[in-house]
């Protein structure tokens, strides 16, 4: 296992002098799964690739184990990469790809074999050894890649999106397989993606950028609950959080806790809206509202309200309605700066 740290780590791109990575300082922790989360063009592919020497800083260090490792090759580096497209050889049968590392690395016969199968077994594709990569389907030519990646034993994985090509319903068992798996093997591992549910669900920690630089960095429920200004609060969650800028303040609460009449009353210490809903959105499990606010401040603003469907009040659309938020759970941003500030009164 190994700690990667980057130390104001900037990557710029000649055309136009743009900062693909800006000032990035970030650290993991021994074991741990690290997701490198934002939107495309926001730096967090070319940071991994920086780290895993496919690309050269334009400054700042990069170290692995608590060296500098910005000279070093990516095989002098100890890690393995899992790509996106799999990159998987069609002319070699399974086995052949997995051993593929080793045999170009001079490993001995004997050695390649073992190695091989003890990477099928973790992955449970050992009955896959014959078969070429075009009979295999999705899940399967991602399990290979990673028997690929871990038959070296690395002291690092770096995975980007290397579940982006597969259907919804496999997507998530791949998932669940992949978090499992590093769990078993405890090696760090740094995955990209621009999926906020698996960022949520498969990270210990989260990296969230946007433009290059890092806007926050915490558990998943830290992002979430407390995010660090208003892109970090508008990225995650789905709908995202509702954002309502008045003439001092931002203020912003989550759809699940703009509650309607029959729960406001409940909440305690509250503020309450009015919310003109124009439409609604029937998902099984939940109802979605969508709307306006109606009077104050706020007037007009866009706001959402996401229900458990078992819900019973009727609120039909084009209704105008009184739903409330918990004081605890309005979060406050600075309107300059649109990063989190401390609580400051509510513009009536």
């Amino acid at each position: 296992m190994a700690v990667v740290e980057t130390r104001k780590l900037n990557k710029v791109f000649k055309r136009g002098n743009v900062g693909a990575v800006v000032n990035v300082d970030l650290q993991s922790r021994e074991g741990e799964f690290l997701v490198l989360l934002g939107p495309s063009g926001s730096g967090k592919t070319t940071l991994l690739r920086m780290i895993a020497g496919l690309e050269e800083p334009t400054s700042g260090d990069i170290l692995i184990g608590g060296k500098v490792v910005n000279d070093l090759t990516p095989r002098e580096r100890g890690i393995a990469m899992v790509f996106q497209s799999y990159a998987l050889y069609p002319h070699l049968s399974v086995f052949k790809n997995i051993v593929f590392p080793l045999k170009a690395q001079g490993v001995p016969k004997e050695r390649r074999q073992k190695q091989a199968e003890w990477a099928a077994s973790l992955l449970g594709i050992q009955h896959l050894f014959e078969r070429k990569p075009r009979e295999l389907s999705g899940g399967e030519r991602q399990r290979v890649a990673m028997g690929r990646a871990i038959v070296r034993e690395p002291s690092l994985f770096l995975l980007d999106e290397p579940l982006s090509k597969l259907d919804a319903k496999l997507r998530a068992s791949a998932r669940e397989e992949l978090e499992q798996f590093q769990k078993r093997i405890g090696t760090t591992a740094i995955y990209v993606t621009h999926d906020q549910v698996e960022a949520m669900a498969m990270g210990d920690r989260v990296v969230v950028m946007s433009q290059g630089a890092v806007r926050q960095i915490g558990t998943p429920a830290d992002v979430y609950d407390e995010p660090a200004d208003t892109f970090v609060a508008t990225f995650l969650g789905s709908p995202p959080m509702n954002i309502l800028s008045g003439p001092d303040v931002i203020i912003g609460f989550r759809p699940e806790h703009f509650l309607p009449p029959g729960v406001a009353e409940r909440l305690g210490e509250h503020i309450s809206f009015g919310f003109k809903i124009s439409h609604g959105e029937y998902l099984g499990a939940e109802r979605v509202l969508y709307g306006t606010i109606a009077g104050g401040a706020f007037d007009g603003r866009k706001a959402v309200s996401r229900i458990p469907a078992t819900h019973a009040v009727s609120l039909p659309d084009g209704s105008l309605q009184t739903f409330a938020v918990a004081l605890g759970d309005v979060k406050f941003f600075d309107p300059g700066s649109e990063k989190r500030t401390s609580r400051r009164s509510i513009p009536a």
